[in-house]
């Protein structure tokens, strides 16, 4: 997509990459393209297993399938029905040549996909806390299966015994050039006992 003329500036900011004082390594990551193998999902036995791994790009992760029934429920759970989303034959002649899926829908996947990427042992729960930064830089045509893969930004342990988790999550469709999300979640994770 390309940016207006005297368009507003990017109300949440450059992308870590291009902000100072943020390393290179933490810029561009590997996307769950068609060439990449699935990796299975690594298991942390600990929070300080976790806490080590910052800057560490886990993934990819299995592929899910995103059917037009999915986007159809999506649509009716949301009162977002837009044609875009829910008319094929509609779809057929807009801008993406068919039906595309929510941004929303993709973002709601997140946990999924990233229990399919790793998971922490001795965990008694895990809460989403909200999100730093989402975009969706390409549309995600229906009929596609997609994959993630995951950076471990930051896990800070917490005055509770919880541990706060920062991670930037690139879901990518297979074939596709560029991914259909990039979003940075922040999340609460809770010990066992």
């Amino acid at each position: 997509m390309t940016a207006r003329e005297g368009a507003e500036p990017d109300p949440v900011g450059p992308p870590p990459s291009e902000q100072p004082g943020v390393p290179a390594t933490t810029g561009r990551l590997p996307d769950a393209g068609p060439h990449a193998s699935e990796e299975p999902p690594r298991i942390f036995a600990s929070f300080a297993d976790l806490i080590e791994a910052v800057g560490t790009v886990i993934g990819p992760g299995p592929w899910e399938p995103i059917e037009q029934a999915r986007v159809d429920a999506f649509a009716e759970a949301t009162d977002d029905r837009q044609w875009i989303h829910t008319d094929p034959e509609r779809a057929a002649k807009g801008p993406f040549g068919g039906t595309v899926a929510h941004g929303y829908l993709t973002l709601s996947l997140l946990p999924k996909l990233n229990r399919g990427l790793y998971r922490v042992a001795g965990l008694r729960a895990g809460v989403n806390y909200g999100l730093n930064r989402v975009r969706f830089p390409a549309p995600l045509r229906t009929g596609s299966v997609v994959r993630a893969v995951s950076r471990i930004d930051e896990a800070t342990p917490l005055a509770d015994g919880a541990l706060a988790l920062v991670a930037t999550v690139t879901v990518t469709a297979r074939g596709a050039e560029r991914p259909c999300c990039v979003a940075q979640t922040v999340s609460r994770l809770y010990p066992d006992g």
